[in-house]
């Protein structure tokens, strides 16, 4: 034997027990951390590809009537919501639309009080 030698015991039948319990914990904590980097993988890639088929779906052409006497103060974009806001004869309304279908979402009106 030379003097970088050196003698390791073998494991007393507690420590081996020991080892055995600690390379299982490990073996189920390694597990468990590629299950969680898959999940998070999948839903990543499933997000990316739904949106990747919403932004290829082609609109037609929609005309939207406006009632008579109406007027576009403005228009602007909130989320997936295209929002209008009319003067219809000094009554102020919003009307908002899916930006991705270009339908009616909803309608807000504003009235004075008599």
């Amino acid at each position: 034997m030379t003097t970088s030698d050196t003698a390791v015991p073998e494991p007393t039948p507690e420590q081996a027990a020991l080892f055995a319990r600690v390379r299982r914990m490990m073996l189920i904590a390694g597990l468990t951390s590629a299950l969680a980097i898959c999940a998070v993988l999948i839903a990543v890639g499933y997000r990316l590809f739904k949106s990747e088929g919403r932004a290829t779906d082609p609109v037609s052409d929609i005309a939207a009537t406006l009632p008579k006497g109406a007027k576009i103060v403005s228009t602007g974009v909130a989320g997936d919501r295209l929002v209008v806001t009319l003067d219809i004869g000094g009554v102020i309304e919003i009307r908002t639309f899916d930006a991705h279908t270009l339908k009616p979402a909803g309608k807000l009106k504003f009235a004075n009080e008599p």
